[in-house]
C-alpha cells in the first residue's frame, strides 16, 4: 500500500520496503528518535532512504528502510549514542506500531466554525487557533485551510502540525439551537 498527498502522482509500481531491528541495552543511556535517526544518517545514508523509526524504549528501535540498505546497516550501524547495537533484518509484520491514543469528548458551540471546534478539541484559545489556521498549520481532510470561518461537517478530520488529529463525530442541535458535537482526538 502506498499513501501520498493528492498532488503527488503515484506510479502503479510496488514500492520496496524492508524493516530492521536496532537492538541494544538502552536502560542506562536512553536514546530518542533523533538519536537513532542521527546514527542511521551518520553511516552515510541519505534521509530519502530511511522511513519511519519506532523507538522501543530500553530495547532499541525498529526502522523502515530501502531493501538495498539492510546488509550495509548490519555491518555499519554498530552504535547509537554510547550503546553498542546489533542491526538485523525483520519482517514488516514484526513492526511494533502502537495504536494511536484516543480521547473522546463532547462540546456545545454556536456554530460549526473551524476555529471554534479545533480550539475545543485541542484545548487552546480560539485566538491562538486562528493564528495556527492563518499560518497554514491546519488541514481539514488533508487539505490546507487558512480561513478560521471554514465550516466543518460530521466526518471531517482536522489535523494540526505537531498537535495531532481531531475527528468530527455526530452533530446534533440542542434545545437552545446550538450544536452539540462529538469529537475524537487522536494523539
Amino acid at each position: 500500500m502506498v499513501i501520498a498527498r493528492s498532488e503527488i502522482p503515484l506510479a502503479a509500481q510496488l514500492v520496496p520496503l524492508a524493516a530492521v531491528s536496532i537492538a541494544g541495552n538502552f536502560l542506562f543511556d536512553t536514546a530518542s528518535h533523533r538519536d537513532f535517526l542521527g546514527s542511521l544518517l551518520g553511516t552515510g545514508l541519505v534521509r530519502d532512504k530511511v522511513g519511519d523509526i519506532i523507538v522501543l524504549g530500553e530495547r532499541g528501535a525498529q526502522a523502515i528502510v530501502a531493501p538495498e540498505l539492510v546488509e550495509f546497516l548490519q555491518t555499519s550501524l554498530v552504535q547509537v549514542r554510547s550503546v553498542p547495537v546489533k542491526t538485523q533484518p525483520i519482517a514488516l509484520s514484526e513492526l511494533r506500531v502502537r495504536a494511536p491514543r484516543k480521547k473522546e469528548m463532547t462540546t456545545v458551540e454556536a456554530s460549526l466554525r473551524l476555529d471554534a471546534l479545533a480550539s475545543a478539541g485541542f484545548g487552546m484559545s480560539r485566538s491562538k487557533m486562528a493564528d495556527l489556521i492563518t499560518g497554514g498549520d491546519v488541514r481539514v481532510n488533508w487539505k490546507p485551510v487558512t480561513q478560521s470561518s471554514y465550516t466543518v461537517q460530521s466526518g471531517d478530520l482536522i489535523a494540526i502540525r505537531g498537535k495531532g488529529r481531531l475527528e468530527i463525530g455526530a452533530v446534533s442541535i440542542t434545545k437552545k439551537q446550538r450544536y452539540r458535537i462529538e469529537l475524537t482526538r487522536l494523539v
